[in-house]
C-alpha cells in the first residue's frame, strides 16, 4: 500500500488583497497629504505681495519708488506728502494687513466679531473705557496737515484692499474663514490709525496694577511688612537720569490712612488690568526699555551716538515695522526725510532719525491713573454731598457664532465704572469700607490721562520733521500719552533728554492707592506744565541714560511717580559707559547685549556660605568664580536662576497668595531689592516657611539650593556642568491671535522655542515670570544705534522680520540675528539705500 501524496491547498487571496489594499491606502494618504501640502503652500504663497517691478495704485499724484534691502525693509521715495503716506499705507497693507486689522478690532472692542465668545470680556473692557470714542474726538483736534496724512495713509491701505481679498491678504484669513465664514475686512479709516495709540498707552501703563497690588496687600498685611515688599528707590546706588534743580522746593502731599478699608474694594482690579494682556502682552514694573545717548566727548569720532531697545511682549510678527520715508526734494512743501521704526496701522515714524536729529523712547510709566471708589445708587453717585446722575450709553458686542451682547456703560465725572464689566469688581462693594462710612455698594471708576483727547499724533509728524533741539521740544510738547522718556542726539553734536506727557498734579495722595470719589479733595488740580517737566541739554558728564529708573532725584518739585523701576539696568549701562573709553557704534551694541545679573552679585556670596551636601554641593560649585553673566550656554546661570525661583516660592508665594491672590511675585527688579534688604535680617518672618519646616535665612537658602538641584537634575540631567541656561530660558515668538490654536496652525504661524541669553533687570532684558516658568515673556523688541559720525553706518535689528506672511522670506529672517545679538545695516542716504536695494517697486498713478 502506497502513501497518499498530500494535495497542495490553493493559496488564499486575502494576503495579496491586503497588500494591495494597504498600498492603495498608502497611495491615497500620500495623495491627500500632498494635496493638503499643496493647498497650504498655495494658500500661504497666495498672500505674498509684489515687491519688484511696477504696480498701478489709484490715488497717487506721481510715481513713488519703494526700494527694499536684503531683509525686505522698504525705503519710500515720493514727490509730496500725500503720495508718501499713501505709499506707506499701501506698503504696510502689503506686508502686515492681518496685524493691522487685528489692531483696529482690539482698539474698537470688536474681537468677539472675529473669534467668538472668548473675547467678549476683552471687548467689554475696551468698550467701557471707550478707546475708539476717544480716538474719534482726537481726530477732530489734530492739525489739518496731520489729518491729510492720516487720510492719505487710509487711501493707500484701501487701494490694496480693493485689489486683494481673503487669503490674498494673509493666510490667517483662510483660517479665520473656518471660524467666522463670510468675514470681509472693512475699509480703513483715519480713526483706525489714531486709536492704536490707546492700546500702546495701556500696554505701557502699570499704574492700575500697582494700585491694586498696594491696596490688596495693605488690606491683608501689617504696614511694616508691606513696606518691606515695596522698598524705596535707592538714590544712593542708582543715578537718576536728569538731576533736578538743587534749589527747588519739594511740596508735601496731603496724607491720609493709605491702609483704610477702601483698599479691599479693588481686590479684583487686577482682573480688569489683565483682561487685555492676552492680546497686548504682559505689563509690569520690569517691562520698559533701555535708551542712552553719549556726546562727542565720549566717542571715538567726536560725534554723538544714540542707542535704544524697547522691551515689550514678543509677538509674531514683531510689533515694529522698519521703514524709511523720503521726499525726493526736501523742502517746505515736502519736509520728510526720516527712517526708523513704525507701527503698521499708523503713518509716520515712531522712533528713529531724520537728516538732522535722532530720538529714542523708554517708558516713564508715571502716575497717570487713579481708581476712584464711588458711592453709586439708583443711577446716581455722590459728590461733595450731592447726588449727580451717572452718564450712560449702550454698547452692542457682536459675537461670531453666538448672540450679540448689549452692555450698559456707566460713568461718573472721574471716568467709566470698570466695576460694571469685571466679574470680580462687581463684588467689591461688599468688601471695602472707609471707617465710619455707611453701608452701600462702591463702584470703581477709572480716571486715566489716555482717556482725555490729545494731539499725540501731531507729535509724531513734528518729530519726523524736527531740525534741532527747539523744534524737537516743540513736537514733544504735543506728546500726551503714553508718557515717555525721550532721548535726543543731533548731527550738530548736541544730546538731550525730555519728558513729555500729561502728568497730573494731585491735591493729595501719590497715585499708589485708590481714593474716595465722593469728595473734591482727591481731584487732580491740573497737569505739570511742559516747561516744568524734566528736560536737559548737553550735560557736563557727556551722557544721558534711562532704563525705567528714576528720572529725577527727590528734589524735583512735582510728583512723577512713587513706583520707579529699579536702577540695576540703568546703573550697569552708566558704569559701562564710564569704563568704555572712547565709544563707537560697536561698543554701544556690546552694552545692549550685556547680561550681568546684579541680583546674582548680591545673593551668590550668601549662597556659597550656605551648607549643602551631596549632589547639591556639586551644583553649588558652579557658582564659585562665576562672573554673574548669563549667556544661553551658562551652567551657573541655569542653576542660579533655578535657585532664585525656588527661593521666591519658599519665601513669598504661599504667604502672599493667601494674602492677595493677584499679587504677582514675578522675580524681577522689585524682588531683587526685597530679598537684598532681607539678607541683612536673617530672622525676618519671610525667612520662615512653616509648611516646609524651614527657619532662618541660612536654612532657607540651603533648602532653595536643594530644591533647584533636584529640579534641574530632573529636567536637564545629572551632570551640573552640562546644564545650560538656554535650555530653560526659551523664547517662542507667537502669533497673538491664532498662535494658540491647533498644533498645525502653531507650526505655521509661530517660531521657536529657542534658548536665549539675559534675564530681567539685565541690560539684555529677556524677562521671565518666576511665578510661572523660565520661558521668556518680554524682550528687546528691536535694537538700534544711530551714529552721527556717519548716519549710513547706523545699525538696527527687528525681533522677527518685515513680513507678516508665514514662510515669506522676510517673515522671521531677522530672528536668528536678533537672538545672536547681531544687527543689520541701516542705510539712510539715497546713495546708500540704492546700493543696498535688492528689489525696486514703482507705484504708478492710475
Amino acid at each position: 500500500m502506497t502513501d497518499a501524496v498530500p494535495q497542495a491547498r490553493p493559496r488564499s487571496k486575502w494576503p495579496r488583497r491586503l497588500r494591495v489594499t494597504a498600498w492603495c491606502v498608502v497611495v491615497l494618504l500620500v495623495v491627500v497629504l500632498s494635496a493638503v501640502s499643496l493647498f497650504v503652500t498655495w494658500t500661504v504663497r497666495n498672500s505674498f505681495p509684489v515687491t519688484d517691478g511696477e504696480l498701478v495704485v489709484p490715488g497717487l499724484q506721481a510715481p513713488v519708488e519703494v526700494l527694499r534691502d536684503q531683509y525686505g525693509v522698504p525705503q519710500v521715495y515720493a514727490d509730496n506728502p500725500h503720495d508718501l503716506f499713501l505709499a506707506q499705507g499701501y506698503t504696510h497693507a502689503q506686508d502686515r494687513f492681518w496685524e493691522m486689522d487685528i489692531r483696529r478690532h482690539i482698539t474698537a472692542g470688536r474681537l468677539a466679531e472675529l473669534f467668538g465668545e472668548d473675547q467678549v470680556a476683552t471687548d467689554a473692557t475696551v468698550r467701557t473705557m471707550g478707546w475708539r470714542r476717544v480716538a474719534e474726538q482726537e481726530y477732530g483736534m489734530l492739525s489739518a496737515s496731520t489729518r491729510d496724512h492720516l487720510q492719505a495713509y487710509a487711501e493707500g491701505v484701501n487701494a490694496y484692499l480693493a485689489e486683494h481679498t481673503g487669503s490674498e491678504l494673509s493666510a490667517e484669513y483662510a483660517i479665520l474663514g473656518l471660524l467666522t465664514p463670510g468675514y470681509t475686512p472693512e475699509k480703513w479709516s483715519p480713526v483706525d490709525s489714531v486709536s492704536w495709540l490707546k492700546a500702546m498707552a495701556w500696554d505701557l501703563s502699570g499704574t492700575i496694577t500697582y494700585q491694586a497690588r498696594h491696596a490688596m496687600l495693605s488690606a491683608s498685611l501689617p504696614a511694616d511688612t508691606v513696606a518691606r515688599l515695596f522698598p524705596e528707590y535707592d538714590f544712593s546706588r542708582w543715578e537718576p537720569s536728569v538731576p533736578a534743580d538743587p534749589d527747588a522746593t519739594v511740596p508735601q502731599s496731603a496724607g491720609r490712612d493709605e491702609k483704610a478699608g477702601i483698599a479691599a474694594a479693588v481686590a479684583g482690579v487686577a482682573d480688569a488690568a489683565g483682561t487685555l494682556d492676552g492680546v497686548l502682552g504682559p505689563r509690569g514694573k520690569g517691562i520698559g526699555s533701555n535708551a542712552w545717548v553719549v556726546s562727542g566727548k565720549l566717542t571715538a569720532s567726536g560725534k554723538p551716538l544714540l542707542a535704544n531697545d524697547p522691551h515689550l511682549g514678543p509677538q509674531m510678527p514683531s510689533i515694529w515695522y522698519q521703514m524709511g520715508l523720503h521726499c525726493r526734494s526736501v523742502g517746505e512743501d515736502c519736509p520728510f526725510d526720516v527712517s526708523g521704526f513704525t507701527f503698521s496701522s499708523m503713518p509716520g515714524v515712531i522712533i528713529g532719525h531724520n537728516r538732522d536729529i535722532s530720538w529714542g523712547l523708554t517708558n516713564l510709566d508715571p502716575a497717570v491713573v487713579d481708581l476712584y471708589l464711588e458711592r453709586v445708587s439708583d443711577g446716581t453717585y455722590e459728590y461733595d454731598g450731592e447726588r449727580k446722575p451717572l452718564e450712560t450709553r449702550q454698547e452692542v458686542i457682536k459675537v461670531s457664532g453666538g448672540e450679540s451682547r448689549t452692555i450698559t456703560v456707566r460713568s461718573t465725572g472721574h471716568g467709566p465704572l470698570m466695576s460694571d464689566v469685571m466679574d470680580r469688581l462687581k463684588a467689591v462693594g461688599t468688601q471695602g469700607r472707609e471707617p465710619g462710612v455707611e453701608s452701600g455698594e462702591y463702584a470703581v471708576a477709572l480716571k486715566w490721562t489716555a482717556l482725555q483727547p490729545s494731539r499725540t499724533v501731531d507729535a509724531v509728524f513734528g518729530l519726523a520733521t524736527a531740525r534741532d533741539w527747539n523744534s524737537f521740544r516743540e513736537a514733544a510738547s504735543l506728546f500726551a500719552a503714553p508718557s515717555q522718556n525721550m532721548l535726543y542726539a543731533d548731527g550738530a553734536g548736541h544730546i538731550g533728554f525730555q519728558v513729555p506727557g500729561q502728568i497730573p498734579i494731585r491735591k493729595q495722595g501719590d497715585g499708589r492707592f485708590p481714593v474716595p470719589g465722593w469728595t473734591s479733595a482727591t481731584e487732580w488740580s491740573g497737569y505739570i506744565p511742559f516747561e516744568k517737566l524734566p528736560s536737559a541739554l548737553d550735560p557736563a558728564g557727556g551722557y544721558f541714560v534711562n532704563a525705567n529708573n528714576a528720572v529725577t532725584d527727590p528734589s524735583y518739585p512735582y510728583l512723577l511717580t512713587k513706583d520707579w523701576g529699579d536702577g540695576n539696568r540703568s546703573q550697569r549701562i552708566t558704569d559701562l559707559i564710564k569704563q568704555g573709553g572712547k565709544l563707537d557704534a560697536a561698543a554701544m551694541q556690546r552694552i545692549q547685549l550685556d547680561t550681568r545679573n546684579a541680583n546674582a552679585a548680591n545673593l551668590t556670596p550668601y549662597l556659597l556660605k550656605a551648607t549643602v551636601e551631596g549632589d547639591t554641593a556639586k551644583a553649588q560649585d558652579l557658582l564659585r568664580g562665576w562672573d554673574y553673566l548669563q549667556p544661553a550656554d551658562s551652567a551657573p546661570a541655569a542653576y542660579f536662576n533655578a535657585v532664585w525661583r525656588n527661593l521666591l516660592q519658599l519665601m513669598f508665594l504661599d504667604k502672599l497668595t493667601n494674602a492677595a491672590p493677584k499679587v504677582d511675585v514675578d522675580g524681577g527688579g522689585q524682588w531683587f531689592e526685597v530679598v537684598r534688604t532681607l539678607l541683612e535680617h536673617p530672622d525676618d518672618d519671610f525667612w520662615h516657611n512653616t509648611q516646609r519646616g524651614v527657619n532662618g535665612r541660612d536654612a532657607m537658602l540651603s533648602t532653595a539650593m536643594n530644591d533647584a538641584n533636584k529640579e534641574l537634575r530632573e529636567r536637564l540631567g545629572a551632570d551640573p556642568a552640562a546644564w545650560k541656561w538656554g535650555d530653560l530660558h526659551q523664547l517662542t515668538v507667537q502669533n497673538q491671535t491664532l498662535g494658540t490654536g491647533p498644533a498645525p496652525i502653531q507650526w505655521l504661524l509661530n517660531r521657536g522655542p529657542e534658548g536665549v541669553a539675559g534675564g530681567p533687570a539685565t541690560v539684555n532684558a529677556t524677562g521671565w515670570n518666576a511665578k510661572k516658568t523660565y520661558e521668556v515673556n518680554w524682550v528687546p523688541s528691536m535694537r538700534m544705534v544711530v551714529d552721527w559720525a556717519d548716519p549710513d553706518a547706523s545699525r538696527w535689528i527687528n525681533l522677527t522680520g518685515a513680513s507678516g506672511h508665514a514662510f515669506a522670506d522676510h517673515y522671521d529672517d531677522q530672528l536668528p540675528l536678533w537672538r545672536r545679538g547681531e544687527t543689520t545695516a541701516w542705510p539712510f542716504s539715497r546713495d546708500a539705500v540704492t546700493a543696498a536695494a535688492k528689489q525696486h517697486l514703482t507705484l504708478k498713478p492710475a
